[in-house]
């Protein structure tokens, strides 16, 4: 079965917001949130082999990927700001009820359209995108939280680090077995982008608002328990930025949530497709519509 693709940009509060879109429009919604440094590109494969049961839904960050980056001084880069923008995405479209993917960067923007209104959401993916401090993989944590504490030009030198073209590369390769699975097209993709004008201030600001995201996970961690909403965790175990840990923990506030450990690192979508998306696939088929 042959799959179509929609690549479309739409107006939210103002701003232009790129989203890739395929499936029957009446089918459960699926929305798949991306991380750092990337965009919906990192879906580019999972959105056809998941549409044929779902409408599936992979808008790109403000600042990231296609989607309008207008500059600090003219846009809030807070990850509330970035959920607000995903929200009113979700209504223009007309999506009221939806599962939610998240990895990384898109894990606090997916907790925070959760806890604005739980009964949106049907079942939740964490594909490394993390809720507990114990995913948290050290050091590689350590230079962000110190900007973030106290940002100035020696904090800062550390957290521009991760804006360059070896810890871009670096992200996709950490932990992957056999880095011949992955394109190098992600890494030159992305680092193209990260390398816009004005796109580092745009990073740095998020870098330091990411400990509020921290500061919410005792109200995700609530909302886990009173909900018991449906969850898959599959992980990259060999993640060097959120570890193994970040996945079991979930059971704690959520004992029936399936977890599943891959032999891979942060993009394990790159390395692992098929055996994620068996995954999730059959996850879904067991959540209600």
């Amino acid at each position: 079965m042959t799959v179509t693709v929609h690549h479309r940009t739409t107006k939210v509060n103002g701003l232009n917001v790129f989203y890739r879109e395929a499936g029957d429009p009446e089918a459960p919604v699926l929305v798949l949130l991306h991380g750092f440094p990337t965009s919906s590109h990192m879906f580019r494969n999972l959105i056809p082999a998941l549409a044929d049961q779902h409408r599936v839904i992979a808008p790109d960050h403000i600042g990231f990927g296609q989607s309008a980056m207008p500059a600090v001084t003219d846009f809030p880069y807070t990850f509330d700001a970035l959920t607000e923008v995903t929200s009113g995405l979700l209504e223009h479209l007309g999506v009221d009820r939806f599962a939610v993917y998240v990895q990384d960067y898109g894990a606090p923007i997916g907790w925070r359209l959760a806890l604005a209104d739980p009964r949106r959401i049907t079942a939740i993916i964490s594909q490394n995108g993390n809720a507990y401090t114990e995913g948290f993989a050290r050091p590689f944590w350590d230079g962000l939280f110190a900007y973030a504490k106290d940002p100035g030009p020696e904090t800062e030198a550390a957290v521009r680090g991760a804006l360059t073209l070896e810890i871009t590369r670096w992200q996709y390769l950490n932990g992957v077995a056999d880095p011949s699975l992955v394109s190098p097209d992600n890494w030159v993709h992305d680092q193209a982008l990260l390398d816009r004008p004005g796109n580092a201030e745009i990073q740095l600001s998020l870098f330091r608002d990411y400990p509020g995201n921290v500061d919410m996970y005792p109200a995700v961690h609530a909302y886990f328990r009173d909900s018991q909403v449906p969850l898959l965790a599959v992980w990259g175990e060999r993640d060097e930025i959120f570890g193994p840990d970040g996945a079991r923990a979930f059971r704690r506030d959520l004992p029936d949530a399936e977890i599943h450990l891959v032999e891979s690192g942060h993009f394990a979508l790159e390395s692992h497709l098929r055996p994620i998306t068996e995954y999730i696939r059959g996850f879904l088929g067991r959540v209600p519509a």
